[in-house]
């Protein structure tokens, strides 16, 4: 989860600088040559991409070429929507500059969001972590003591019963806060980009049904499938045709909205999750303990009182 947060904000900072860039007039393939001479987290894909420009190909085809070769990861979800958001603007002679600025600031928003998630962790985690080693203080204490804790974790039928599950129950543990932490992991990794890439296309004086062509073939070509925004899309070109006001200015603010409803849900997922964490501790983790720590020792002071009479 760092990895990837940290991939979001390096990308995010890549994006940004390419939109400063374009919005000063640099020419696209020499934006990328000059953010390829830079050190930094995505300077292997960023000269991956350059390196491909002057062959000819387009900045769409190296873009997901670079990120064909590239380990997959979270990451890769944000480059094909830069590639996406890339070849509409191509195809309807719109500015890039204004949605790069925007989609810069939503993965900073998703990178927060996974900071978020692991601060949530870090609590529950320690918990967990501790927890796990205090079976072997009880058992070595039983020891310090004289009683053979070992032996009877490992040797005698209660023993074993209890060592079976102890472990199911770790496991189990195991098993549920992972599941937890998938719960948390924020699916749309490019909220709004659906909106976005229709307001590029409007934005360069296409019609409609071009434009809805246009982002769709994008989407085939970047491997971006429809989510959630394609309602919304629908709703919002209703409203422009109504009340007569340009589609691109309303999709861009329901882009926003989109990506601000995607960042208040990753922060309820981040607070809820400290609290759900704890269920696996208590259901599982100290009851572990109990059986693993504890209940031997227990048991070996009953064996001995019991053969002393």
């Amino acid at each position: 989860m760092a990895e990837a947060s940290g991939g979001f904000e390096a990308l995010a900072s890549v994006i940004q600088r390419l939109s400063v860039l374009l919005a000063a007039g640099v020419a696209p393939a020499s934006a990328w040559h000059y953010l390829a001479e830079l050190d930094g987290p995505q300077a292997e894909r960023i000269r991956a991409v350059a390196s491909r420009l002057p062959a000819g190909e387009t900045v769409t085809a190296a873009i997901l070429e670079s990120a064909g070769q590239a380990r997959a990861g979270n990451g890769d979800a944000a480059w094909r929507g830069l590639a996406a958001a890339w070849q509409v603007a191509t195809q309807a002679g719109a500015s890039l500059a204004p949605t790069l600025n925007d989609f810069a600031a939503s993965l900073r928003d998703l990178a927060q969001n996974e900071r978020d998630a692991r601060t949530a962790l870090a609590g529950p985690a320690a918990t967990a972590r501790m927890i796990v080693f205090l079976p072997i203080v009880g058992v070595l204490f039983g020891l310090a003591l004289g009683f053979d804790t070992l032996g009877t974790l490992f040797t005698t039928p209660p023993g074993l019963a209890c060592l079976i599950a102890g472990l199911l129950l770790m496991l189990a543990s195991r098993w549920w806060t992972r599941r937890l932490l998938r719960g948390a992991t924020p699916t749309a990794l490019t909220p709004g980009l659906g909106l976005e890439l229709v307001a590029i296309a409007v934005s360069g004086g296409a019609a409609l049904p071009r434009a809805l062509a246009t982002v769709e073939l994008a989407r085939q070509l970047c491997g971006i499938a429809g989510d959630d925004a394609d309602e919304a899309i629908g709703e919002v070109l209703t409203l422009s045709r109504r009340a007569g006001v340009p589609a691109a200015a309303l999709l861009r603010s329901a882009a926003t909205e989109a990506r601000r409803e995607a960042k208040s849900a990753g922060e309820r997922r981040s607070a809820t999750l400290a609290i759900t964490l704890m269920l696996p501790l208590g259901i599982c983790v100290l009851p572990a303990f109990m059986l693993l720590g504890v209940a031997p020792l227990l048991i070996s002071i009953v064996s001995s009182t019991v053969s002393s009479i």
